[in-house]
């Protein structure tokens, strides 16, 4: 991990979210699925942050704007500097034979960066709107469905190596229904590194810091990598999360949610 302020390129929106684009300054990108914690103007904590886009001289981070700290990173303008730190945690394993990007909503933030060092894999995305599916144009090669309709009832009968990053229900029933599929969970990220405690998860009947034993995690709650240690069981309190590595990431032990605006 390395940490750095670095400077806003543009701040551009796609659809109802932002793609913030900043130099890359002494970063490295990482593996897609990674995530980065982004300092929020005016804010006490960071915000984490999966890699959206990565060039040379530049890493794009896609998110939408719901909460204080998100809204005060929506308001940077180019020239603007932050501190960022990164990359944390463990991404998507990409020796896979047969890829299948899946991704809901403002779950499609990691793709982009996947779906470039995959080679462009088909890709199936579920958004609610029209308005919100023109963050698909990021992803290459891929087909779009509209709510009602899930992206698990346009999942082909043999869906492949499944990696996949959304909402809640939508990954619990890709794990039904692609064992083994990769999986970027979710929950409230604080700290970025396991001191806090806040991203603790049950994954079979244990426990599991998201920011150092995910946020990928195999279906069945085997990370695509070896995982790290796991937690002992007295279960903390799980605050409300966004998509995995987009957490404006509350600790366990502090309700921020009246603090900052929630999200």
């Amino acid at each position: 991990m390395e940490r750095d302020r670095v400077a806003v390129v543009a701040n551009e929106p796609v659809g109802p979210y932002r793609l913030l684009r900043l130099k890359r300054g002494g970063l490295e990108p990482g593996t897609p699925g990674q995530f980065f914690m982004l300092e929020a103007p005016g804010r006490l904590l960071p915000r984490a942050f999966s890699l959206c886009l990565a060039t040379p001289n530049e890493l794009g981070f896609l998110f939408e704007p719901v909460g204080r700290g998100t809204r005060a990173l929506a308001a940077l303008d180019a020239g603007e500097t932050i501190h960022v730190a990164g990359p944390l945690g463990n991404g998507f394993d990409l020796a896979v034979e047969q890829p299948l990007l899946v991704g809901g909503g403002i779950g499609v933030a990691p793709l982009p960066y996947l779906s470039e060092l995959l080679g462009s894999p088909p890709a199936l995305l579920g958004f609610r709107t029209e308005h919100h599916a023109e963050a698909a144009d990021l992803v290459p090669n891929a087909e779009v469905v509209l709510e009602p309709t899930l992206v698990t009832e346009a999942l082909p009968e043999d869906p492949g190596d499944v990696l996949a990053c959304g909402p809640e229900a939508m990954l619990d029933a890709l794990e039904a229904l692609a064992p083994g599929a990769q999986l970027a969970r979710e929950a409230p990220m604080a700290c970025g590194y396991g001191a806090c405690y806040g991203c603790v998860v049950e994954r079979d009947g244990t426990y599991v810091r998201l920011c150092v034993d995910g946020p990928v995690l195999r279906g069945g709650g085997t990370h695509g990598s070896p995982t790290g240690s796991l937690l002992p069981a007295a279960p903390p309190r799980i605050l409300d999360g966004a998509p995995a590595g987009q957490s404006p990431a509350p600790p366990a032990t502090v309700d921020l949610r009246a603090a900052d605006g929630a999200r």
